[in-house]
């Protein structure tokens, strides 16, 4: 039973990893090298992060310096950028790219703050999924004699706990989303 237990928590662990690492790569305003995570720059022939190949940094509040270590690949760098969906039009001077930031507008954060609601429901849902996997894994076990029915009992309430906690984790980490999608 403590498996079970064991692996629900960790699924739910990985869950709420998914939905930070979702988060990250949301654009609120203010550069961060997260944005750069989901895009990869066609290096010798292998789908390179940008990451790899070169030093991402934060110059100002809203512009993201990339200054590779392989000159030759400055322009592939450009190039991804453009082609990926982060929407920042790169500028490159011959040996850094910088992204600048614009700020985001009233509609714009409504989007993201929908986007990002949308991201956390998706992962409750998931969440709850987890919980239904691991009852069903207790339930077969008390229909295998394996377990009491108090143990099936004490089992669902734990995975119930479980599960709340990880509802309460996702909805703060939206709401600190939000905020920090909201604020100018």
């Amino acid at each position: 039973m403590q498996e079970i237990f064991n692996v629900t928590k960790e699924k739910m662990e990985k869950t709420l990893g998914a939905l930070q690492s979702e988060y990250a790569s949301i654009r609120a305003g203010r550069a961060s090298a997260a944005v750069l995570d989901r895009v990869s720059v066609d290096y010798y022939g292998s789908p390179t992060p940008i990451n790899q190949l070169a030093t991402v940094s934060v110059a100002e509040a809203r512009i993201l310096n990339i200054q590779p270590w392989d000159k030759s690949v400055l322009t592939a760098i450009e190039k991804a950028i453009q082609t990926s969906d982060i929407g920042i039009n790169p500028t490159n001077d011959g040996s850094i790219i910088r992204l600048v930031f614009p700020p985001l507008t009233e509609d714009r954060r409504k989007e993201i703050v929908k986007d990002i609601k949308k991201k956390a429901e998706d992962s409750k849902v998931a969440v709850r999924s987890i919980r239904r996997d691991a009852i069903d894994k207790l339930k077969k076990k008390q229909k295998n004699s394996e377990i009491t029915e108090d143990d099936l009992a004490n089992g669902e309430d734990k995975i119930q706990k479980f599960t709340d906690e990880y509802i309460k984790k996702i909805d703060d980490k939206a709401k600190d989303k939000e905020k920090e999608v909201m604020e100018i």
